[in-house]
């Protein structure tokens, strides 16, 4: 018998998963406001649409993608990151007709990458990302930059800064590419094996390094920003300038390039600097050549991933809760075997009147029940026993308070007014779910 999960993965139980469905709901929320509509991508994908779309010679593509043929002979990939999957969608579903641009994202989306596991990375993990398409307006990219950092702010997570750069389009990037490779070429028997290999075949790719052995040569090199034609260098200027206006503090870094093939243009990180050493919470930019690699016409588009463990651990770290599972509404305590049935019916019958119901179904004594309720913790109890059922009335006791409210069994209403009176639970006990 398997009794561990895969290396690199982990389960979501509660109080835990009460955590993230309520950063969900932050996150649709925040969307909605901004007018993105989301978007859900199969997790696996053709694989070619890694290799187009990310790059052959990224290190996604060449190393981290668990890629299998199926039983028709097709090679198939579990989708390791987001963008690539939602562009295919844009032209699939025919959406480049509609109005643009067009401003979707995906939320806690399952991502795949063969990584070793440490802390904070996995090799399942979750994404929220944001995707805006049809649009080269460098306004844009100010709502992008702008979105994780309402989000942030909103959840009270403290101080951040953005780091900025521009590495150009297809037009200035050739200039650049020279001159980066005529700067590492007096170098290239002191680089790592990894850099080695990118001198020839995706040279931006060395500015990522994150080997110690090549830390040195990256702080001369040569700036992407010193080699932007007329309109990329226009367009980067016209973003500070709406960054500006909307008081976002950022820093020009030159070593941002990101580490997949389809950026042009603007790419930008949000660091977290609050507890002393900067960590990236997000990482994003410009794609204004993807959905042509894709197969569809010319169309720019901007977006950003954020790990939703890394959000979840920085929350974590800021001691900031979101609350764990939701207390019962109604625990009903039978007291012999002759309640039951009339349990049973109430229990169900309060559940479609809209309040969260449980009972037991272990056969617990009365005692053991009324801990179990304690333990949820439930808001009040309903104990029921023969002569509550041959009387047709039962008393709900208020856990917090100890106060007691008599209730017809058949009043619905009046079952549901003395729960919702109820106070709730001093505490958040650490089991939820069935009994």
């Amino acid at each position: 018998m398997l009794t561990k999960r895969p290396r690199g993965t982990y389960d979501l139980l509660s109080p835990e998963v009460e955590g993230w469905q309520r950063l969900e709901e932050h996150i649709r929320t925040l969307c909605r406001r901004c007018g993105y509509t989301e978007v859900r991508t199969p997790i696996i994908e053709h694989t070619e649409l890694f290799e187009r779309g990310v790059g052959e010679t990224t290190d996604v593509v060449e190393k981290e993608m668990y890629t299998f043929e199926d039983r028709g002979g097709r090679s198939l990939t579990l989708r390791p990151e987001g963008t690539a999957p939602t562009l295919r969608a844009y032209l699939e579903n025919g959406l480049a007709k509609a109005p643009q641009p067009v401003k979707l994202f995906y939320l806690a989306a399952p991502m795949f990458r063969f990584e070793r596991p440490q802390a904070g990375r996995f090799r399942q993990h979750y994404q929220f990302g944001v995707e805006a398409v049809g649009s080269m307006d460098p306004a844009l990219d100010a709502e992008i930059i702008s979105l994780p950092l309402m989000l942030l702010e909103e959840l009270g997570a403290g101080s951040f800064v953005v780091r900025l750069n521009s590495i150009g389009c297809p037009k200035c990037r050739p200039a650049y590419r020279e001159a980066l490779q005529a700067y590492y070429a007096p170098h290239k028997d002191k680089l790592c094996a990894d850099c080695a290999r990118r001198f020839h075949t995706n040279p931006l790719r060395l500015l990522d390094c994150k080997n110690e052995r090549c830390a040195p040569f990256k702080a001369e090199a040569p700036r992407t920003v010193d080699y932007l034609c007329d309109e990329c260098r226009e367009h980067f200027d016209s973003l500070q300038g709406y960054l500006r206006q909307l008081e976002i503090q950022f820093e020009i870094d030159p070593l941002i390039v990101r580490g997949l093939d389809y950026y042009t243009k603007t790419v930008f990180e949000v660091l977290d600097t609050g507890l002393g050493a900067q960590n990236t919470v997000c990482g994003g930019g410009r794609y204004d050549g993807l959905v042509e690699s894709l197969g569809g016409p010319p169309t720019p588009g901007i977006g950003f991933g954020l790990g939703m463990e890394r959000l979840m651990s920085l929350l974590a770290e800021r001691n900031i809760n979101l609350g764990g599972s939701a207390p019962l509404d109604l625990f009903v305590a039978t007291a012999g075997p002759e309640a039951r049935p009339t349990a049973v019916a109430l229990v169900h019958r309060l559940r479609r009147k809209g309040l969260t119901v449980d009972m037991d179904y272990m056969g617990r004594s009365l005692k053991a029940q009324m801990r179990r309720a304690d333990r949820y913790p439930a808001r009040a109890v309903l104990i029921l026993g023969e002569q509550e059922v041959a009387a047709g009335r039962a008393v709900i006791r208020h856990l917090a308070t100890g106060d007691e409210t008599e209730v017809p069994l058949a009043g619905f209403e009046e079952i549901a007014a003395a729960v919702q009176g109820a106070p709730a639970p001093a505490r958040q006990g650490p089991e939820a779910g069935g009994v």
